[in-house]
């Protein structure tokens, strides 16, 4: 299972159509559930994931990865049995230390800034090619 937990409201609808196109596709383990959190308290919410969870934080400041080094990030894991949480910051985007502490990784997915909805909709396709990438599916080109 792959949790994704979200700073701010909801998705819009156009946001959610998009990422609902992607996200219909997925199988389990690659599943995933969206919980959206008020921005602030995202720290409190990281603070209560099981220990075992294997958490990725997107922030600009990390590593930028392949979508096969994303899928294999993703797929060990998943393939170990533990459920990989996903975390998106709100409008500011900015995570306290403790947070950035606990990832297992810290994910850049471009050296350009986006809206966190646009990162919202980066992830979802993502997660779906990963997922392509895994069972070696036709949908990743390299």
């Amino acid at each position: 299972m792959i949790k994704v937990i979200a700073g701010g409201k909801k998705h819009p609808g156009w946001l959610a159509a998009t990422c609902a196109e992607y996200e219909k596709r997925l199988r389990k383990p690659w599943a995933m559930e969206w919980q959206f959190v008020d921005e602030e308290k995202l720290p409190e919410r990281v603070a209560k994931l099981d220990k075992d969870d294997f958490v990725i934080l997107l922030d600009e400041h990390g590593t930028i990865l392949s979508s096969p080094e994303l899928s294999n990030t993703i797929a060990k894991p998943l393939e170990n049995g533990r459920t990989v949480v996903i975390i998106i910051g709100g409008a500011y985007g900015h995570f306290p230390e403790e947070m950035v502490r606990r990832a297992n990784v810290v994910w850049s997915i471009s050296k350009l800034v986006f809206p966190h909805q646009i990162c919202r909709l980066i992830v979802s396709e993502q997660v779906y090619r990963s997922q392509e990438i895994y069972l070696g599916h036709q949908y990743h080109h390299e």
